[in-house]
């Protein structure tokens, strides 16, 4: 497990480009046969994958969480972004189809990833945040989640998001996640921006073709730098940044926010006037 600082405000409008990647971007992600895990300290958020290609993974405990097993006081949210696969908690198989979502736990003690076909692997993005109550395993199907149709072709920014985790939805202790899928012809994920200081984000874009990039913006408005981004890599973005970005094509990506809320409309607007 690879372990995270994040640099405050001060420290990152001085940063390059290269400290930028290093210290937000997660490129490790989605290796075949293998769960990688970064542990962040933005509100000890764990962001991670599981992709079973030739034989199912079981996910462990780390000597950074001092915990017998991964969810003794953590709760995880799991989104397929791959083939089909399966995962088992506690001995219930669940059947996770791509853009399906599970929410496990605290206290659930043996998770086991699988996938149906090892040559289309079921690749499982994994976010964990510490939690304080135990809710029961939970599986969601897309027709399940929560939609919310925003944005317009005018402003290029037409979207659709489906909540999975959250309050109406799947409860949790403070874990609210989701994706938001693109329509075609736009390309902005949000555009105003906006903050939510009491929450951490991260971000996970997928579905983006080889010759195509997301430019996923970041920092304070007035102190805005951009990170480019390709299929399945991951973004720590702190409190205190905007949330925003743009693709060179269609693209979906997983949110998923921690910290003092789980209100998903608690954000502070910004206007095109505020950022530089």
């Amino acid at each position: 497990m690879e372990v995270r600082y994040s640099p405050d405000p001060v420290r990152f409008s001085r940063m390059t480009n290269q400290e930028i990647r290093d210290n937000f971007l997660i490129e490790t992600l989605f290796k075949a046969d293998t769960i990688e895990m970064v542990y962040s300290d933005v509100d000890r958020a764990i962001i991670g994958s599981a992709v079973p290609a030739d034989k199912p993974l079981t996910l462990s405990t780390a000597d950074e969480l001092r915990a017998e097993f991964f969810c003794k006081r953590r709760e995880l949210g799991v989104l397929n972004a791959g083939g089909e696969g399966a995962i088992e908690v506690d001995g219930q198989s669940f059947d996770m189809k791509k853009l399906e979502c599970l929410y496990i736990g605290r206290g659930s003690r043996e998770i086991t990833f699988s996938s149906k076909n090892g040559s289309e692997p079921a690749c499982f993005y994994l976010l964990s945040y510490p939690a304080h109550k135990e809710y029961p395993v939970k599986h969601a199907k897309i027709e399940d989640a929560l939609q919310a149709h925003l944005g317009s072709k005018d402003t290029c920014n037409e979207r659709t998001i489906y909540k999975y985790i959250h309050p109406d939805g799947i409860e949790s202790c403070q874990l609210v996640m989701g994706f938001t899928e693109i329509a075609k012809g736009s390309v902005w994920n949000t555009m105003p921006p906006h903050l939510h200081p009491r929450r951490m984000e991260a971000y996970m874009y997928f579905d983006i073709s080889k010759e195509n990039r997301v430019f996923h913006f970041m920092g304070k408005p007035d102190e805005m730098r951009h990170i480019v981004v390709a299929d399945k890599q991951a973004l720590v973005s702190p409190s205190w940044s905007i949330h925003s970005g743009a693709g060179t094509s269609g693209y979906r990506f997983c949110w998923g926010m921690g910290g003092e809320n789980q209100d998903f409309n608690d954000m502070d607007h910004l206007g095109i006037d505020d950022l530089k």
